[in-house]
């Protein structure tokens, strides 16, 4: 099925060139189409890398497999695929997520662990092995390619390639960050998200880098959501070539490091912006502040509770200034508050405070807002002060017309 550009779609950003990664894409043909479906990275010797996977209970191999990998700390390849998740597919799921990393090893001298292998696409279908071993074939022999190449050839249901740079001093050298990511649908990661990769010159520490992606993904990656459905796949790596040759960061307290966190969770946060916005079927974009809470974990769980309400999703996407919505779900959360003290707003506009409506309550503000792309709702909980910001998108008839017809 042929999927519109989402409105809310960011061009792919011009990203820099890694010392120590190459790309390159190829045809595995997981799938009856006609386009590259397969990323394989080859990094520098001694790359250090982190990670952060799905909590799902049904997780993938490759993502059961990544879990004891990043315990290593170092990476010299990764080989991502579209089109088939390799999920509930027992031994066989297994047999052919080690065949590929014993295949890229061989290519590049170096041991099975090192090799990350990570699947996205229909679940319960076993990955085909020789579909993947000749589309790792192709990918070593093809010529290099660009970041937009490699985002756009582990894409589904994606509309649009997504991207995100950003840099950091660490004293007197330069380090540059670039990433991509895939993800439409299946969103609510409480972890990361679907597929997302980040790659950096800086050296680091693998302790430590695992340190910040985790601290970054709390902050970013898990305060996400399409349609609350945490996939068997999430995945994102980050790696660090160390090829800038900085002093070493290994701690909170080595200089340059708050910078470089700070420009790895602006690159966190654009992707995971990025995802929302190609939700599926979505027309705006959602931004939920929770404020007054018991604690910054609750003002989250609030915000993921409104954010994933079906009945709130449909009344923006509706254009629909219905807060009595934003009540019901704050109510449902299981967190504490005070319905006596709640107050909501859209935009900028208060609709109620304290617990009722306001006297002199004008809509008109909202409902301009609301025929908005981009939406801000506020909640006070009038508790505590714990805060969170979460992002969601609206529910629309497209999210069902491209899951109706998803494995075909």
């Amino acid at each position: 099925m042929e999927l519109e550009r989402s409105p809310l779609a960011r061009p792919f950003p011009h990203l820099p060139k890694i010392d120590g990664v190459t790309l390159r894409v190829a045809r595995a043909q997981y799938k009856s189409w006609d386009r590259c479906d397969l990323t394989l990275a080859e990094l520098a010797p001694e790359t250090a890398v982190a990670g952060v996977f799905t909590r799902s209970a049904c997780a993938s191999r490759e993502v059961e497999i990544g879990r004891e990998q990043v315990k290593l700390g170092r990476a010299r390849a990764l080989v991502v695929n579209a089109g088939n998740s390799n999920a509930f597919t027992g031994y066989r799921g297994r047999e052919a997520v080690e065949a590929i990393m014993a295949q890229v090893a061989g290519a590049f001298d170096c041991q099975p662990s090192e090799v990350f292998v990570s699947s996205t696409g229909v679940i319960g279908v076993p990955l085909p092995k020789d579909k993947a071993k000749a589309g790792i074939e192709a990918a070593l022999i093809a010529e290099p390619c660009g970041w937009e190449d490699a985002a756009r050839a582990i894409g589904t249901t994606d509309t649009f390639t997504k991207g995100k740079t950003a840099s950091a001093l660490l004293g007197a050298t330069r380090t540059e960050l670039a990433g991509f990511i895939k993800g439409s649908g299946m969103i609510a990661p409480d972890m990361a998200t679907m597929l997302g990769y980040i790659f950096t010159d800086a050296l680091i520490e693998p302790g430590f880098l695992q340190e910040m992606l985790s601290k970054a993904s709390e902050a970013s990656f898990s305060c996400i959501t399409v349609d609350s459905d945490t996939s068997t796949s999430d995945t994102v790596l980050l790696f660090a070539t160390g090829k800038a040759e900085n002093a070493p960061l290994a701690s909170w307290g080595d200089a340059g490091a708050d910078a470089f966190y700070a420009a790895l969770l602006e690159v966190c946060r654009e992707l995971a912006h990025l995802v929302v916005r190609d939700g599926e079927g979505a027309q705006k974009f959602i931004e939920i502040a929770v404020a007054g809470a018991d604690s910054d974990s609750s003002a989250r769980r609030v915000g993921l509770a409104i954010a994933n309400s079906p009945l709130v999703k449909t009344a923006i996407a509706g254009g629909d200034a219905n807060w009595g919505r934003v009540v019901m779900a704050v109510g449902k959360a299981g967190e504490p508050a005070d319905r006596d003290k709640l107050s909501i707003g859209f935009g900028g506009t208060w609709a109620a405070k304290d617990g009722q409506p306001l006297p002199d309550y004008d809509e008109a503000p909202i409902a301009r807002h609301l025929e908005g792309r981009d939406i801000r709702i506020d909640v006070d909980l009038g508790v505590g002060d714990g805060c969170a910001t979460v992002w969601t998108c609206d529910l629309t008839h497209g999210y069902i017309s491209i899951n109706a017809d998803y494995r075909s």
